[in-house]
């Protein structure tokens, strides 16, 4: 029998025998003792010039963007994080990494951990479970956009294969930059009137691009400084390259293509899925993929790489990498423009992208239950509150404690938050089709609990924003999970008759999915593994807005929560727990 159908088998018997789900991919792993892959990491600013113009970044020891984290499945990280900030605290999520068994190392503050505070230290020590591309960022205020990302690949264990061949591999993390600092542009998302971000200044791959960049007037800066120039990819012909593709952007959805060159996508957040070819690839902030290239085109030349922006009127330039085949010269450019973006409002492309993702079964995949014991239904509306601009679910705009979560409830501490859950649903009368006749929302700290080992669905509900005729895109990222995707639909999601168009034969596991413009997606999930986990918009500003919920499962099974995760909050309430942990 082969490993892959023991993997398929082996779940199939951990879910008729009612066993956590995320434990599936530990199982097989727990005979060969893990090795122990340790860090020592130093978090401060530092001077830097991402496309060209000098600024302000967060490093990690000095770097842009942070060190990249190698492991195999099965592996264990340690990383020991220094806050070296002066004035602000840090937290690090490591986005994708389930985190079974240890939720305070989910990076979350304010929901699995205290912000780590100028001048200390935390441990990071977790499982790496499965194979795939992830990355890490900074999940503390708006510090994913000052720069605080990095990029995490988790090979396949000792003994395993994956489903494709492949010579050599790349790591293309993408993300987007502004020359305005995140303080600033926090305090104008707060500000009454409104103050937006505006588009980013620049996209960036792998940490570089070039500000103001023009091929047709030559204002490129390609032979400037290292921090700034295109990243070389060198590649010999007639061989098959994986790139791994991560988008860490904190606004941005982009359009990835490799000029002359089609893509194979084969894997989607840490899942296989059935190879199928594209000219561009769509990818949303926080979503990862891999694809193989074949470099079978003309060896004399090379190519470009471009990713530029969509779901958004476009105001910022290509981001460009270079494909160079080994026998030309990395400084000989090519004498074609870059891919070009599709244009950006193609709705209907994008969907049918994501509507080509499909599950590749065996590979440890397991289909989703065929019902689910309970229900979500979460609104996305644009609102005011007291003058300010706020993004609501349900007409709650989350804003997170001074306590974390995770030890609030591990410790029954009362009034650390809201004990009323929020909405579970909307009004069904609600247009989504127009702004909201009452704009009015609230502002509060509640969370939904979740019975441990229920199967979860949730209707994600786009809706028009405060002005006419706007909907917006929303990826939507689940900590703790991965989730299957089990369909997309346009207008107003009808219970008995949208979930017809279910896919309940081989929807993919994600952990990021995104809602269309006056859309709705729906997702289903096995609440198994304990801790409290946050559920929000990938994008940075819609985030720090507001536009999150809170899930919590099992938590009288969680043990062992470091005091350094707990040991904040109001005076009281930060007392209280500790002496209740220590007794």
């Amino acid at each position: 029998m082969s490993s892959a159908a023991t993997g398929a088998q082996m779940v199939s018997a951990l879910i008729a025998a009612g066993f956590i789900l995320a434990l599936v991919a530990v199982v097989p792993l727990a005979l060969a003792r893990p090795d122990i892959h340790r860090f020592k990491w130093e978090v401060e600013y530092k001077f830097w010039s991402p496309d060209c113009l000098e600024n302000s970044v967060m490093s990690i020891n000095g770097r842009f963007p942070g060190p990249t984290i190698r492991a195999k499945a099965g592996d264990i990280i340690h990383v020991d994080l220094t806050n070296k900030l002066s004035t602000e605290g840090v937290v690090i999520h490591w986005h994708g990494i389930r985190q079974v068994g240890t939720p305070w190392a989910d990076g979350t503050a304010s929901i699995s951990q205290c912000p780590i505070r100028p001048g200390e230290s935390f441990a990071y020590r977790f499982l790496v479970d499965k194979p795939g591309t992830y990355f890490y960022h900074g999940h503390y205020g708006m510090q994913r956009s000052a720069g605080l990302y990095g990029a995490l690949i988790v090979d396949v264990a000792d003994g395993r294969s994956e489903p494709f061949h492949y010579d050599g591999e790349f790591d293309l993390l993408l993300s987007d930059w502004w020359h305005k600092s995140v303080h600033e542009q926090e305090l104008g998302l707060s500000s009454v009137p409104f103050r937006w971000i505006n588009e980013p200044n620049s996209l960036l791959i792998n940490g570089r691009g070039q500000y103001g960049c023009s091929l047709a007037a030559g204002t490129c800066k390609f032979n400037g400084t290292e921090q700034c120039s295109p990243q070389v990819l060198r590649v010999f012909p007639q061989k098959t390259y994986r790139l791994r593709i991560a988008s860490t952007t904190a606004l941005s959805s982009l359009s990835v293509a490799v000029a002359n060159h089609m893509m194979t996508v084969v894997e989607a957040d840490g899942n296989y899925v059935e190879p199928f070819d594209v000219q561009n690839l769509y990818i949303y902030s926080g979503e990862s993929y891999s694809v193989l290239i074949k470099t079978d085109q003309d060896p004399t030349k090379n190519y470009w790489i471009s990713a530029g922006v969509v779901g958004r009127k476009p105001n910022t330039t290509q981001a460009l990498t270079l494909l160079n085949y080994v026998s030309v010269h990395a400084a000989e450019l090519p004498a074609s423009a870059p891919p070009a973006t599709p244009r950006w409002d193609d709705y209907d492309s994008m969907r049918a992208f994501a509507e080509k993702i499909r599950a590749l079964p065996h590979y440890s995949y397991a289909p989703p239950p065929s019902r689910a014991h309970h229900g979500i239904a979460l609104l996305n509306t644009q609102n005011k509150y007291n003058g300010q601009t706020k993004w609501a679910i349900n007409n709650v705009s989350l804003s997170l404690p001074a306590t974390p979560y995770l030890g609030s409830l591990r410790y029954n501490l009362k009034d650390a938050f809201d004990a009323t859950p929020p909405p579970e649903g909307f009004p069904t009368d609600y247009d989504i089709m127009v702004p909201a006749s009452n704009t009015e929302c609230t502002v509060n700290n509640g969370i939904y609990l979740l019975k441990l080992h229920t199967t979860v669905d949730v209707v994600l509900q786009n809706a028009n924003s405060l002005s006419a005729n706007t909907s917006e895109v929303h990826p939507w990222h689940l900590h703790g999970h991965d989730f299957w995707v089990l369909g997309y639909g346009d207008g107003k999601f009808v219970k008995g008759v949208s979930d017809r168009k279910f896919n309940l034969k081989n929807p993919p596991l994600r952990n990021t999915v995104l809602i269309f413009p006056y859309g709705w997606t729906v997702l289903r999930f096995v609440a198994d593994n304990p801790g409290a986990w946050a559920f929000h918009c990938h994008i940075e500003p819609h985030l720090h807005m507001g536009m999150g919920v809170v899930l919590a499962e099992g938590m009288d099974h969680v043990r062992g929560i470091p005091n350094e995760a707990l040991e904040c909050g109001l005076t009281a309430n930060a007392k209280v727990l500790m002496d209740t942990k220590r007794g």
